[in-house]
């Protein structure tokens, strides 16, 4: 099984900009596809993005534009840059991994990292 490790939420005013970090550990990463998912207080868990083994990128209507899906494969780490913050990006940050021939009972999850934006 995939072990994901979120890191770098924390308080950024609206209009910030935050880094979120997802450490894999995995005998072989380059075979995942990653993606971020957000759950807001009394929401339902939110795709955000995924970025697929070959380096494919996808994002849903809510943050396109302001916020960029990565992956580095040597350091086995995946990546979301996120700007334009509003207060409604205020959530939980998850980092899921799937194997390219998986389906959603073979992906796995980090224990998440919160994200506040408020001035």
């Amino acid at each position: 099984q995939v072990q994901l490790v979120e890191s770098g939420g924390g308080l950024v005013q609206p209009g910030g900009s935050l880094k979120l970090s997802c450490a894999a550990t995995v005998r072989i990463f380059g075979i995942l596809h990653m993606s971020w998912y957000r759950q807001g207080p009394g929401k339902e868990r939110e795709f955000l993005a995924r970025i697929t083994n070959g380096g494919r990128a996808n994002y849903a209507d809510s943050v396109r534009g302001r916020f960029t899906i990565s992956r580095d494969d040597r350091k086995k780490m995946a990546y979301l840059q996120m700007s334009g913050l509003k207060p409604e990006d205020t959530a939980v940050y998850y980092c899921n991994a799937r194997p390219q021939y998986g389906d959603d009972n073979s992906s796995s999850w980090g224990q998440g990292t919160q994200v506040t934006v408020s001035s």
